[in-house]
C-alpha cells in the first residue's frame, strides 16, 4: 500500500502510514510486548532565545548545543522509527538541516516541534523541509491564535498544534475551534522553570485554566471542535480523557504507559543528547542514565526493567 511501511517488533506488528500518521498495532494475544522503541523524543539542544516562562527544560540564549549531527546513537534506531526532534529551539542548531539529511538516510521518520514565533519565521524553510520529506509531522507549541497562523497550519497536512493544559486559555481554544485543525495537548509540567511558575503568584491562575478544560473537555470532543484531539501522558493524567470513551475503545487507542507511573508498555523513550542521556520521558529528571555505547534498543529494554 502507498506510503504504508510494516515491521515487526517483539510480538506485534507495526504499519505506519508516513503521509498522516496513523499506526496500527496488530497480533492475535491480548498483550504488546516491544523490543525497541517505535518513536523517541530526542533533545539536540538546550539553546533557546525565547523565554518562555514555563519551559519545563530550562533552556537559555546561552544553552549547549549537542553534536547530534555525528552522534552514533541514530544507527542504533530500527528503520522507520518516529524521531521528534526539540529542544531548547531546533531553528538555533547549526546543523538542523544536514542532521535531517542524515537521519533520512537512516529511513528514520524526523518529526519536529518548534515555539509558534519560530514557525512564522522560518515558514518559508519549514514549508520545503516537510514538502522534501525531511520531516513528516510538525508539531508548533502555541502563543497566541490569528488568522494568519491558522492559515499557515492549514498547509500543514501532518501539523499539529500544541497546547498545554494550564496555559491555555477559553478564548484561545474558542478561537481555534471549527478551523479543521489537529492538537495535541500537553500535561503542564512542574519541572524546571515550570515548577518556578507554577509556585509563584500565577499557580492559582494555572490551576483555573487546568478545571477550566478539564470541565469542558467533553463538550469540545462531542462538538468536534478539531479534526484531531491527542493527548501525551501527563494530560490523560491531568484531564482523564477515558471518561468519555468505553473500556473497549480506550485500550484500542491508548499507547501505553510512559513507566512513571506504572509499567512500560509504551514503545517511546526520551534521550538528551545534549547531555548524553536517556529517560523514560522529559519529566523524569530524577532517572537519568547515561548512554555510554549502548544502543536505543538497549536503552528501552534498561527502562522496561526499571518497573
Amino acid at each position: 500500500m502507498k506510503n504504508w511501511v510494516s515491521y515487526q517488533n517483539g510480538n506485534y506488528t507495526v504499519k505506519l502510514n508516513t503521509e498522516n500518521g496513523t499506526k496500527i498495532r496488530e497480533n492475535e494475544l491480548d498483550f504488546f510486548d516491544a523490543e525497541f522503541p517505535e518513536s523517541a523524543d530526542v533533545k539536540i539542544t538546550n539553546r533557546c532565545s525565547n523565554g518562555c516562562s514555563f519551559c519545563h527544560e530550562g533552556s537559555t540564549k546561552d544553552g549547549k548545543h549537542s553534536d547530534a549531527l555525528h552522534s552514533p546513537v541514530w544507527e542504533s534506531f530500527h528503520p522507520y522509527t518516529e524521531v521528534a526532534l526539540g529542544g531548547g529551539n531546533l531553528m538555533e542548531y547549526p546543523d538542523f538541516v544536514p542532521l535531517l539529511e542524515r537521519l533520512k538516510t537512516l529511513k528514520l521518520i524526523p518529526n519536529i516541534t518548534v515555539h509558534q514565533w519560530d514557525f512564522e519565521k522560518n515558514f518559508d524553510l519549514i514549508k520545503k523541509l516537510s514538502d522534501e520529506k525531511l520531516i513528516y509531522g510538525l508539531g508548533v507549541s502555541l502563543d497566541r491564535v490569528t488568522p494568519e497562523f491558522i492559515d499557515k497550519m492549514k498547509q500543514f497536512p501532518n501539523g499539529v498544534i500544541h497546547v498545554i493544559n494550564g496555559i491555555i486559555t477559553g478564548v484561545q481554544m474558542v478561537a481555534l475551534a471549527n478551523n479543521d485543525l489537529k492538537i495535541l495537548i500537553l500535561g503542564y509540567k512542574t519541572v524546571r522553570r515550570g515548577n518556578k511558575l507554577y509556585h509563584s503568584n500565577v499557580g492559582y491562575a494555572i490551576d483555573k485554566r487546568k478545571d477550566l478544560l478539564y470541565n469542558h473537555l467533553d463538550m469540545i470532543l462531542k462538538k468536534n471542535w478539531f479534526k484531531v484531539v491527542s493527548f501525551d501522558n501527563l494530560a490523560i493524567q491531568q484531564l482523564k480523557p477515558q471518561r468519555f470513551v468505553s473500556e473497549e475503545y480506550w485500550n484500542t487507542c491508548f499507547m501505553g504507559d510512559d513507566g512513571l507511573d506504572g509499567h512500560q508498555t509504551s514503545a517511546s523513550m526520551y534521550i538528551d543528547l545534549v547531555e548524553n542521556e536517556f529517560a523514560r520521558n522529559s519529566c523524569d529528571v530524577d532517572h537519568r542514565f547515561k548512554i555510554e555505547d549502548k544502543t536505543v534498543t538497549e536503552m528501552y529494554q534498561f527502562l522496561k526493567g526499571l518497573n
